[in-house]
C-alpha cells in the first residue's frame, strides 16, 4: 500500500497482457472484502460480522505477470434510508457500470433473501451485457450439495464455490476472472496493492476496531476523520475524531474510565504499526454530531463524494 508510484508499469510484460476492472458485489456481510483481502493476500479493507461495513468503493490491484485486476470493494448494495445510504448506493452502482465483469457475493450459509432478489433485478437493469459471475461464499457453512436457489437468481457466465475466509476455491476463481478480462495494458505499478492512502487506511482499522468492541448500535453511527496524520523522524503521528451520533453512544465509545476508547486505540495502534512497520502514537477523541449520515456537508468533509445532481 503506496502513496508514491515506486513499481514497474511496462517492463517484461506479455503481448496478450490483461487488464480490467471486476466490480465485487452483493448484500452486505456476505463476505465481499474478506474474499478481496485473500485474493490480495493482505488486508486492505475491514472486514467484520457487522453488515455494511463497507462505505466506499475501494480498488485492490491484483498484479500477476500476465494480468493486472482492479477489483472493486463496493458497500452493499441495499436500500438507502439516508444520504449515507445514498452515497453507498451510488458507489456500488457506478462500480458497476464501469465494470469489465461483475463478480457477485453469495451468502450460502442462509437461504437467498428478498436483499438477494433486489440486486439480481439491479444487475439486470444496470449491466445486462457485462459478463457475472456468482461466487458462492461460505460453502463450509452451506448444508447439502444443491446450490440451484442462488444460481437460478439470475443468468450468469459461470459459478464458483468458495470459502473466503479458509481461502478455500479463490485460486480458481481467480484465474477465470483473469481469463474474462480484456487485453490491455498495466495501471498501477506491480508493488501497489490499494488506491488508497495510508491517511484513510488509518481511519478504516479506526473505525473497525470501534465495530468490534462496542453495542449494536454503534456500528453505523460512527464516523472516523483524521485531522492529523504526519510521519515524524522517529515515528507516525496520528490524531483522529470518532464521530458518533448520540450522547448515549459517546458514553458507550469512551467506556468506564476511558476503557473502551483505550482498548480501541491499542487495538488500531497495533495494526497500523504492523502495516506501517514503524511506531505510531495514536490521539483519538470523540465527538457527537447528531444526525451525521444525513449531513451531506459534513459526509464530504470526511471524504464521501457525492455525484453531482445531473449526473447519471
Amino acid at each position: 500500500m503506496s502513496d508514491e508510484n515506486t513499481g514497474i508499469f511496462q517492463e517484461d510484460w506479455p503481448e496478450d497482457h490483461r487488464s480490467g476492472v471486476v466490480a465485487v458485489i452483493g448484500r452486505p456481510n456476505v463476505g465481499k472484502s474478506t474474499l478481496i483481502n485473500a485474493i490480495l493476500g493482505q488486508k486492505i479493507a475491514i472486514a467484520t460480522p457487522k453488515p455494511q461495513t463497507t462505505r466506499r468503493t475501494q480498488v485492490g490491484i491484483y498484479t500477476v505477470p500476465q494480468a493486472q485486476m482492479m477489483l472493486f470493494d463496493t458497500p452493499g448494495l441495499h436500500k438507502a434510508r439516508n444520504r449515507m445510504g445514498e452515497f453507498m448506493m451510488n458507489e456500488a452502482q457506478f462500480a458497476l457500470k464501469d465494470a469489465d465483469v461483475n463478480l457477485w457475493i453469495l451468502d450460502t450459509s442462509e437461504p437467498p433473501t428478498t436483499a438477494d432478489t433486489y440486486i439480481a433485478q439491479t444487475l439486470k437493469d444496470m449491466a445486462p451485457g457485462t459478463p457475472l459471475v456468482l461466487a458462492l461464499n461460505k460453502i463450509d457453512q452451506h448444508k447439502g450439495e444443491d446450490y440451484s436457489a442462488y444460481t437460478d437468481l439470475i443468468e450468469h457466465e459461470s459459478v464458483y464455490r468458495v470459502s473466503a475466509l479458509k481461502n478455500d476455491g479463490v485460486e480458481a476463481l481467480v484465474n477465470h476472472l483473469i481469463e474474462l478480462l480484456p487485453e490491455g495494458p498495466r495501471y498501477y505499478p506491480v508493488d501497489q496493492v490499494s488506491d488508497v492512502t495510508m491517511r484513510f487506511v488509518a481511519a478504516e482499522v479506526i473505525r473497525e476496531k470501534v465495530m468490534m468492541n462496542t453495542e449494536q448500535e454503534i456500528p453505523h453511527a460512527v464516523a472516523v476523520e483524521i485531522f492529523d496524520y504526519k510521519d515524524n523522524e522517529d515515528r507516525t503521528n496520528i490524531h483522529a475524531i470518532i464521530y458518533v451520533e448520540r450522547d448515549s453512544q459517546k458514553g458507550i465509545v469512551i467506556g468506564k474510565g476511558g476503557a473502551m476508547i483505550k482498548q480501541i486505540g491499542t487495538q488500531a495502534r497495533h495494526e497500523i504499526m504492523e502495516m506501517i512497520e514503524r511506531p505510531v502514537h495514536l490521539d483519538l477523541r470523540v465527538k457527537v454530531l447528531k444526525n451525521w449520515r444525513s449531513n451531506e456537508s459534513f459526509m464530504r468533509r470526511v471524504g464521501y463524494r457525492f455525484p453531482k445532481k445531473d449526473d447519471n
